[in-house]
């Protein structure tokens, strides 16, 4: 690659339903310029998010969409490549929200930090671990689902990066913990390399199971019923954990993946046993607890060092792969946290 060149991986049209290669296109552009006070950084890692599928739609949220013909937003490690802020010099490792390219432009009041990468194995680690997705599963569960030793845990899309983490936590904490993913393989890692207690198959040989058929087998693991519920997937997933809650059971509301490439929203069918069992459901976002992320990080850095906590990340390589690496993500081709190294 020309060192003068930036690829951008541009967002060409909205998707409709499950993304195409024809929503994107790959753009070379020249270099740019670092701004007054601030710098452009050379991304070195792109994480890859089911948050971002939301954040192509033209719809409200929490942030606002992507605009047409700006390369795809995402939270990125990297290197400073040029710097006019005083706070940040030349090469400085970095973390922040820029996008799917080559070098990012960041103005003064964004999200970028500096990062000390001899802590880590390898700097992708602030895209999992000891970044959004490890703390997302910190305080998610040790902070939003106020869990008591001895209850029972469920995680839907457990063996993905931010599951698979909240199911080891919450056998740190002393619950019984229970993980719903798709297919042999994934059930196997979550007992094997992630300790969870019970592992559910939401797939049959047919395809995926009927809520019927699904509530049975969670009925099975949990017959005193799920204190808390880790949801990441919503839909039929979520409607058969919905019919095995506890008495006043939390649900933590951390992402819906199952409905991000819906043209039409399915929505939640068992949602009156909320009131049946006078649960709680308390919608999650990291952002709230950035303050405290100096904290978080310590403890899930201190458990890794210790053996106790075990993260996998799926490094997939080159811009230009962008994006078959972004829909691995819906695929369930994915094992561990999806990462892009740009170079």
């Amino acid at each position: 690659m020309n060192a003068l060149e930036n690829r951008r991986f541009i967002l060409a049209r909205r998707p409709h339903g499950t993304p195409t290669r024809d929503d994107f296109r790959l753009e070379k552009t020249p270099v740019p310029s670092a701004p007054e006070g601030g710098m452009v950084v050379r991304n070195r890692f792109v994480s890859l998010d089911p948050a971002q599928r939301g954040w192509m739609d033209d719809a409200p949220s929490y942030m606002p969409p992507i605009p047409l013909g700006d390369a795809v937003r995402a939270t990125t490690v990297g290197v400073v490549h040029e710097s006019r802020n005083p706070d940040f010099a030349a090469g400085d490792w970095v973390l922040g929200l820029n996008a799917i390219e080559d070098y990012s432009v960041v103005t003064p009041g964004g999200f970028t930090s500096k990062i000390d990468v001899s802590i880590v194995d390898s700097p992708s680690r602030y895209l999992s671990a000891v970044g959004a997705v490890g703390l997302t599963a910190y305080f998610g569960l040790t902070d939003a689902a106020a869990p008591r030793s001895g209850e029972t845990l469920l995680v839907t899309g457990a063996a993905g990066a931010v599951g698979s983490m909240v199911g080891q936590i919450g056998k740190i904490l002393g619950l019984r913990v229970i993980g719903i993913a798709g297919g042999a393989e994934k059930c196997r890692r979550l007992v094997e390399d992630y300790g969870f207690d019970v592992a559910i198959d939401y797939k049959s040989a047919s395809g995926a199971k009927s809520v019927d058929a699904l509530s049975a087998e969670i009925a099975a693991a949990a017959p005193q019923g799920v204190d808390i519920l880790f949801e990441n997937v919503g839909g039929d997933v979520m409607d058969a954990v919905l019919l095995n809650l506890a008495l006043h059971a939390r649900v933590v509301l951390c992402g819906l993946i199952s409905e991000y490439n819906a043209p039409e929203k399915i929505g939640i069918r068992n949602l009156w046993q909320v009131i049946v069992k006078q649960a709680t459901i308390k919608g999650f976002l990291i952002a709230g607890y950035v303050p405290r992320f100096a904290e978080g990080g310590a403890v899930v850095a201190q458990w890794i060092g210790e053996g106790r906590l075990r993260v996998d990340e799926d490094i997939q390589h080159g811009l230009d792969n962008a994006y078959d690496a972004f829909m691995r993500l819906f695929s369930g081709a994915n094992t561990g946290k999806l990462v892009l190294a740009v170079d």
